[in-house]
């Protein structure tokens, strides 16, 4: 399953496995690592294919794009329906976000010492822009779609295979966690190894 310019991922899933040392990257050298390619391929919208751009009616949609073998990394599509929105969660992973259509608005928090929840702020983050997140630079927030017209789609780059992480969820009343395990909305990936068609053309 791939999409009209799916060699964009490709290029990606290449060079952050590149970037990737035998045990992964810390936060800081994910962030400043992989940062640039993920704007770059955030900058192009012709490489995601429909199948992982599909909304879902009432709650926001978490799709597999790939998995490193060792999971040192994944990525995953963000597709949001008209006013969705996350509740308050952590990561335990260091993550990038790139947007790649709509938007979306994220608020930040801490806890104090008696575990509540203290609002750090808030960002709006437009298609092409980035933002990044980690247990060392702030790991706990909400996210939503920013418009309650359209679709929104986000590529996240998490620091492990992120459907598969044992991570938290907060009252947002009491900062009382929860665990739970996100998993993935889709049972498949795209093919982004299928290159038959561009060594048939060399071949001539």
């Amino acid at each position: 399953m791939g999409g009209p310019n799916i060699g964009r991922l490709r290029d990606f899933v290449a060079a952050a496995t590149a970037a990737m040392g035998p045990h992964g990257l810390d936060e800081t050298a994910a962030h400043a690592k992989l940062g640039p390619l993920l704007r770059d391929l955030v900058a192009h919208d012709d490489w995601l294919p429909d199948a992982f751009a599909q909304p879902h009616p009432e709650f926001y949609r978490q799709y597999l794009l790939h998995c490193d073998p060792a999971e040192r990394f994944s990525v995953v599509s963000f597709v949001w329906g008209p006013g969705q929105s996350t509740p308050v969660h952590d990561h335990t992973v260091w993550g990038l976000i790139g947007i790649l259509r709509g938007a979306e608005r994220c608020r930040f928090y801490d806890r104090d010492r008696d575990g509540r929840l203290v609002p750090l702020g808030e960002e709006r983050l437009e298609a092409g822009q980035l933002s990044t997140l980690g247990p060392a630079s702030g790991d706990i927030h909400t996210v939503a779609n920013a418009f309650d017209d359209r679709v929104s789609v986000a590529i996240h780059v998490y620091g492990g295979n992120i459907g598969a992480v044992a991570r938290h969820v907060f009252d947002p009343a009491t900062g009382a966690p929860k665990d739970f395990v996100s998993g993935y909305a889709s049972p498949t990936m795209p093919n982004l190894w299928d290159r038959s068609a561009d060594v048939r053309a060399k071949l001539g």
